[in-house]
């Protein structure tokens, strides 16, 4: 793959995970780089919930990359 591709999968990636999770900002998405924990605990602290609650959705949309 070269560093366009990855490039674009990997935007195509926040853009899923945006769609999925809205309250989710660009900065959140940025700072998250694809370390799943880092992505489980941002939505833990945005929607209030425990982040075992989006794991099965978060490795869904991994699966798909």
């Amino acid at each position: 793959m070269n560093n366009n591709t990855i490039s674009g999968k990997i935007e195509e990636l926040k853009g899923q995970v945006r769609q999925e999770w809205g309250k989710l900002t660009g900065d959140d998405l940025e700072r998250w780089q694809g370390r799943k924990e880092e992505l489980l605990g941002k939505l833990e602290q945005r929607y209030g919930e425990a982040k075992e609650s989006f794991e099965a959705k978060v490795d869904e949309i991994l699966a798909k990359f």
